[in-house]
């Protein structure tokens, strides 16, 4: 694992997948009793037209993108979530047997610029 590849990672398994599970509730709510405002969404979200659906599909992908690319800033130190004056450090490890990798260190790429769109 390098942070290229867990970048990657990050993008099909958290990314993609907030899309298209996001876009599943809304086309088709699970379970017996679902929550009625999320019926409710659906029922409204399958009453568009088709070309309205991409335009809302478009928007839930910018939202999740969005999301997503907020957390690396916050794990490369680009966005502050404590007082700057005396801030810490977060390091993202991958450990697997020997192998200890900081995945967001100083020395390579940062994680929010591979995961830029």
């Amino acid at each position: 694992m390098n942070r290229e590849r867990f970048v990657e990672v990050i993008r099909i398994v958290v990314q993609d997948a907030a899309v298209a599970d996001t876009i599943s509730l809304l086309s088709s709510p699970p379970g017996r009793r679902p929550k009625e405002d999320l019926v409710a969404r659906s029922k409204w979200f399958n009453a568009l037209s088709f070309q309205d659906r991409q335009q809302i599909e478009r928007i839930i992908e910018m939202t999740e993108r969005s999301a997503v690319f907020g957390i690396p800033c916050v794990l490369d130190g680009a966005r502050a979530i404590e007082d700057p004056s005396d801030k810490g450090v977060v390091d993202l490890r991958y450990r697997r047997g020997d192998l200890d990798i900081s995945l967001n260190d100083k020395t390579g790429p940062t994680l929010h610029d591979l995961l830029a769109p």
